[in-house]
């Protein structure tokens, strides 16, 4: 075997810790209100409200927020189980995060929601696909997902994507520049998972080929027809 030879996989088992903290956040047209009602938290038009956005849109971001301030526990969704459910409510406020029909235990969620209104807890959901239009089969579930207040975040602006596209970058020790900036944005979707993949694509080619980061790296991978 070569001694020049570099097994692809390393650049893949690195660990990139990303900050949850609020000076970390980025706020723009896109989530603003989202941001507003962490923000006004326990002025809230509800005890239980729901962030609803695509991958990548800042909801965990935001649901950690709020769950230093509120001492809130954080459970995913596809963990709740029935018996758990007095345990998860035990500080009065709880993040439910990643709420998907897939491996969701509707008897547990229904009586979650049951008991945070009978003790007056603050609970706060998470998920992709907004509360009216969420598959349960329980019908007095799906009622009351229906009543719980939701904000979206929706995609970014340009001006967001840019800031995105640096802050992604610095949470893996990486310097991106503007002309680098400006190439990216005229070639990814603009989508916080496309900012996402974007950098994660450049940081594994770079290290693969021992090269930095740079636009002529950039202009090789993401070259247009």
């Amino acid at each position: 075997m070569s001694g020049s030879f570099v097994p692809r996989q390393l650049a893949l088992a690195l660990d990139h810790p990303v900050s949850f903290a609020r000076e970390d956040f980025l706020s723009g047209p896109s989530n603003i209100a989202a941001l507003t009602l962490i923000e006004r938290w326990p002025d809230w038009p509800d005890r239980i409200v729901a962030l609803i956005g695509p991958e990548g849109s800042g909801k965990s971001h935001l649901a950690s927020i709020w769950a230093e301030a509120a001492g809130a526990r954080v459970l995913s969704a596809n963990l709740l189980s029935i018996t758990d459910v007095p345990a998860a409510l035990a500080t009065g406020a709880l993040v439910v995060e990643d709420l998907e029909a897939a491996d969701l235990d509707e008897q547990a969620l229904f009586h979650l929601i049951n008991l945070a209104r009978e003790e007056g807890a603050y609970l706060l959901l998470t998920g992709r696909l907004t509360m009216t239009g969420f598959p349960i089969t329980i019908r007095d579930l799906a009622s009351r997902l229906r009543a719980v207040p939701s904000v979206a975040l929706v995609p970014p602006d340009e001006a967001l994507l840019r800031s995105l596209l640096v802050k992604i970058a610095a949470d893996r020790q990486l310097m991106f520049d503007e002309p680098l900036v400006n190439y990216l944005i005229n070639r990814i979707e603009r989508s916080f998972a496309a900012a996402h993949a974007a950098v994660r694509r450049l940081d594994d080619e770079a290290m693969r080929q021992h090269r930095p980061v740079t636009r002529a790296l950039a202009a090789e991978l993401f070259r247009t027809p």
